[in-house]
């Protein structure tokens, strides 16, 4: 049995279903992000495990115990919200301390724990001094601190970073990694940025309007989308509209383009032919022959993105992005014809219903 588990769970608001049928299974230990778009469901699923919000159907268990109906502060649960959330008229120190102290802990272990707690997220001196004396990454760091500090069973994460610039945002992510792994937390974490969720979690759940589209490893998220959303929302994924000719062709226009086509997909199957933008390469003179899969267009747009440079080119009114790596990229002009050819295994064919 998993750690956390949550089996057929629906919330509606209304007659809006908030999330649908959702099944869930989260091993002891394990780093859970829920992915997806504004509206999805996935912070309502995270406050319905600790408790804010009542499901109206299916069940939610924790180490083997129903804690459906349990209230919020018997579950065993440590939340940091995205905006903090601390007691402003409080120091650092009862900050942390709060919910230890609310529970009746002995004093001098109240205070070992939160001197530990506060090394822990490396602001061991910042004890006396309140909220607004902090940054914002500070502040955050204080409000998991103060999660950590009830010792949860699982520590739950809404968007704890969107309030926060890039480069601390960056910075916090792997901090935050690094506290679970050591404390070895079961977690899960909301986020609607697929950078964050691909780069600190065991698993990543991506949802949409409620439902779960694909759940999975970061790499198996991102390297086989299961269906046209997640291809879509995980990363930059180029759409090519065609058509079945056999197991290993898909008509795309005027071009047959060498593709893997799936079984159950037969000749005149109308489908989507997915590939990444890293996955295809640009030239500025035509390439040889026998090379497969050449596109043909003009330059529409030229993104610099430090270590890339994202072309965007109109291959007969379909918009298909390459990412040059910047130490290969030739002088390119708006305007400029140029060819693409990308390999038969970087590419993903799906129905196109």
């Amino acid at each position: 049995m998993a750690y956390l588990e949550l089996k057929n769970v629906s919330k509606f608001f209304g007659t809006v279903a908030a999330v649908k049928d959702f099944n869930l299974a989260v091993e002891k230990g394990e780093f859970v992000s829920l992915l997806g778009p504004s509206g999805c469901g996935k912070t309502t699923t995270l406050r319905m495990i600790a408790g804010f919000e009542m499901p109206d159907t299916g069940t939610i268990t924790l180490d083997g115990e129903d804690i459906t109906s349990v209230p919020p502060n018997k579950r065993g649960t440590g939340m940091v919200f995205q905006a903090y959330a601390l007691f402003p008229n409080m120091t650092v120190r009862d900050n942390v301390a709060f919910g230890l102290e609310v529970t009746g802990h002995p004093k001098a272990e109240i205070e070992e724990w939160v001197r530990e707690m506060l090394a822990l997220v490396r602001l061991p001196g910042a004890g006396k001094r309140y909220p607004h004396q902090l940054s914002g990454g500070q502040q955050q760091r204080i409000a998991l601190a103060r999660a950590l500090a009830i010792r949860p069973r699982v520590l739950l994460l809404d968007e704890p970073l969107s309030a926060l610039d890039a480069v601390v945002r960056v910075a916090l992510r792997g901090e935050i990694r690094r506290i679970q792994l050591g404390l070895g937390i079961t977690t899960v974490y909301v986020t609607h940025d697929q950078e964050e969720a691909l780069s600190i979690s065991d698993r990543v759940v991506v949802m949409n309007q409620g439902l779960i589209e694909q759940e999975g490893s970061p790499e198996e998220i991102y390297r086989q989308p299961k269906t046209r959303f997640v291809a879509a929302f995980i990363g930059t994924a180029n759409q090519l509209n065609g058509e079945v000719v056999d197991r290993a062709q898909v008509r795309f226009g005027d071009v047959l383009l060498q593709v893997p086509v799936p079984s159950h997909l037969g000749a005149s199957s109308r489908v989507v032919v997915l590939v990444r933008p890293e996955s295809i390469a640009l030239h500025a003179t035509a390439p040889d022959s026998h090379q497969p899969n050449v596109l043909t267009g003009t330059v529409q747009t030229i993104t610099f993105l430090g270590p890339i440079t994202r072309v965007a080119v109109d291959v007969n009114g379909t918009r298909v992005v390459a990412d040059v790596i910047a130490a290969n990229r030739a002088v390119l002009a708006h305007n400029q014809r140029v060819w693409l050819t990308f390999d038969p295994e970087a590419c993903q064919v799906m129905a196109n219903p």
